[in-house]
């Protein structure tokens, strides 16, 4: 992976926790989970990368 792939996967990151912290100081469950959601997505995609780069 490149990167401004591994820099999307951080910012998605980043913004998941905002949207979480968010979420709880608002009582929001949905906003709370979606960045939840969000970061799940990034860990995955960071997990993928680690992956392809081990096989460098």
């Amino acid at each position: 992976m490149g990167l401004d792939d591994k820099i999307k996967n951080a910012a998605q990151d980043v913004a998941g926790k905002a949207k979480e912290a968010a979420g709880k100081a608002t009582d929001n469950e949905r906003l709370e989970a979606e960045g939840h959601k969000d970061q799940t997505a990034a860990n995955v995609k960071k997990a993928g990368e680690n992956v392809k780069d081990a096989f460098k």
